[in-house]
């Protein structure tokens, strides 16, 4: 890798997380809130746990290149699924948002098949160290 892909990878794992991280925070000062809209839009309120706990924990790994591919593989699926029901696409107010979530489930896909890349615990500072531990 050279110079530029070293320091993208990190920079760019920061960029995609950065809004779960903020968002996961968010939902624990207003956890009743949050629960209460997603119970308004169909989703057992008791899966907020697991919703904070995906989006800071989850982003915590995927930031320092942790279990990468697998929490990516995660951080996709919800991504599509919070698209399709906090976002329907057929609502005009709604289409920039259901279409960031599906850009941002492409992004995570990317960390999933090709791994998260220099500067993390999975792949080393050069991004090339465990890789052949790392193959899906």
């Amino acid at each position: 890798m050279n110079q530029v892909q070293n320091f993208s990878a990190p920079i760019g794992r920061l960029l995609l997380v950065a809004i779960f991280i903020y968002s996961g925070i968010g939902k624990i000062s207003g956890y009743e809130a949050t629960q209460g809209y997603m119970e308004m839009m169909g989703v057992p309120g008791i899966m907020l746990p697991l919703v904070i706990i995906l989006e800071v924990l989850g982003g915590i790994a995927i930031l320092v290149g942790f279990k990468a591919r697998w929490v990516a593989l995660l951080f996709a699926g919800f991504s599509i699924l919070s698209a399709l029901i906090f976002h329907p696409f057929g609502d005009p107010e709604q289409q920039n948002d259901f279409m960031k979530n599906i850009a941002m489930a492409g992004g995570f896909l990317m960390i999933f098949a090709h791994g998260p890349g220099a500067f993390s615990f999975d792949e080393g500072k050069d991004g090339t160290r465990l890789q052949h531990h790392n193959r899906v």
